[in-house]
């Protein structure tokens, strides 16, 4: 099967996990990796794999953009922008991990069906993809009035573009909270906890629902999410069982990373890079379907 060639728009961190997770995937072909700093770590080791590398941003790609038919985004939210204004209409499937919020958000265990063929997709947050699963799953059940999650990440593990960013997380991950959770109500707080050594992601979700809470049909739903978000996600698990009190349902997960590139801990990050890495997939299965029906 031929696979469909993508690449990588930014060379640090995140970008530099995502190229080593899509190096290992059946479906997509890691074709180029686009940054702006030659001395970067992640271009160096993209040169090293034989992955094609262009060093003067989407500039360079605009060039040769024949190298690549999805492209990740792993900058900032005001870089992503830049970059679907210049990438329109060479046809490209754009798959955003920025919190620049300008495509639709996407959950991979809730709605990436929904949006498989559309140009550019949003991957929300990482504390979105953490705990809006859950929020769904609760709300498939009973309505969700009002959800509040709080993500607690290592400080080590929160990088320039993270920090950047934090202001269009907490807007960005409240929005997906109601939009794609389903809550009538939604709030978002990131914190940046300082403990050496640095602990893995952690995530408390609070939920109150319209009427006293069905226990057993919110417990099954929040244990069938955990296990579906767990296939892409290995470190993705409840910390502890969920609490239920009448209309109040309390979550708490962790997830901690696969250690590609980044360390364990950084499982912020590499929720990220996983669900990603999903939806990719997802969208080059459907690219491949659709041109066998073509021949």
């Amino acid at each position: 099967m031929n696979k469909i060639k993508v690449g990588v728009i930014g060379s640090g961190n995140i970008g530099t996990d995502l190229m080593m997770k899509i190096q290992r995937s059946p479906y997509i072909e890691m074709a180029v990796m686009i940054g702006i700093d030659p001395e970067s770590e992640g271009l160096q080791r993209a040169e090293a794999a034989g992955v094609k590398t262009i060093t003067n941003g989407i500039e360079g790609f605009l060039q040769q953009h024949e190298l690549a038919d999805i492209l990740f985004d792993a900058t900032s939210a005001k870089a992503h922008v830049l970059h679907v204004e210049k990438l329109k209409g060479l046809g490209k499937k754009i798959i955003d991990l920025t919190p620049a919020a300008i495509g639709p958000f996407v959950i991979p265990t809730v709605n990436l069906q929904d949006h498989i063929e559309v140009d550019v997709v949003n991957m929300v947050t990482c504390g979105g993809q953490a705990t809006i699963p859950i929020i769904h799953a609760i709300n498939s059940v009973q309505q969700v009035e009002y959800a509040e999650i709080v993500a607690t990440i290592a400080s080590k593990s929160a990088g320039p573009g993270t920090r950047a960013n934090i202001d269009e997380f907490t807007e960005t991950t409240s929005l997906a909270i109601e939009k794609i959770g389903g809550a009538t109500k939604g709030k978002a707080i990131i914190l940046l906890n300082p403990a050496e050594p640095p602990l893995i992601m952690r995530d408390t979700i609070l939920c109150t629902l319209q009427e006293q809470a069905q226990e057993e049909a919110i417990m099954e739903a929040i244990h069938e999410m955990v296990a579906k978000v767990n296939e892409f996600v290995p470190g993705y698990r409840l910390k502890m069982e969920p609490l239920i009190d009448e209309k109040q349902v309390s979550v708490f997960l962790e997830v901690e990373g696969l250690g590609d590139y980044l360390p364990v801990y950084a499982g912020n990050l590499d929720i990220m890079t996983a669900a990603a890495l999903k939806v990719g997939e997802e969208i080059a299965q459907a690219m491949i379907a659709e041109e066998a029906q073509i021949r």
